[in-house]
């Protein structure tokens, strides 16, 4: 809808949002209070604002980014054995670095896969299945997080 079409339907209105969503515009209508316009988050971020002044569209976005804090091996330890604790069928009294997921904690293949899973999850990438046939152990699984993410300390 051109702008001047939706200033016609909506001219109390003089503050208009164009948020994204599947490559369609999405027009958010504001009022403008007291002069001054309040921030219009979606999904915590901030969309485009487009102002409607004489029948023009004047439109102006922001970006926003942001990172992680840099991964330490101390940190990946960390994460991954918190995940190992979270899972329902090892007890958190037996884990440690160095517990083999089928002699020590009596997981099956299923379960490492699933354990494998959430560490994609937990990390952001995926571990191919050679590589992850061969991670039986949570110190197993820190090393090659560690190297994939070249964290050395």
């Amino acid at each position: 809808m051109a702008a001047r079409n939706f200033a016609r339907f909506v001219p109390s209105l003089n503050q208009v949002f164009i948020n994204r969503v599947n490559n369609a515009a999405i027009l958010t209508a504001v009022p403008l209070i007291h002069g001054r316009t309040f921030s219009h988050l979606t999904n915590g971020h901030k969309s485009s604002l487009a102002q409607i002044s004489a029948n023009t569209l004047h439109v102006s976005q922001w970006r926003q980014y942001s990172d992680l804090p840099p991964l330490t091996l101390q940190s990946v330890h960390d994460r991954v054995l918190y995940v190992l604790k979270l899972y329902d069928k090892i007890n958190p009294e037996k884990l440690q670095a160095t517990s083999h997921f089928m002699k020590d904690l009596g997981l099956d293949s299923l379960d490492q896969v699933e354990i494998i899973m959430a560490m994609e999850d937990e990390f952001g990438f995926e571990i191919p299945d050679t590589e992850a046939e061969k991670l039986m152990t949570p110190h197993e699984i820190i090393q090659y997080i560690a190297d994939k993410k070249d964290v050395y300390e």
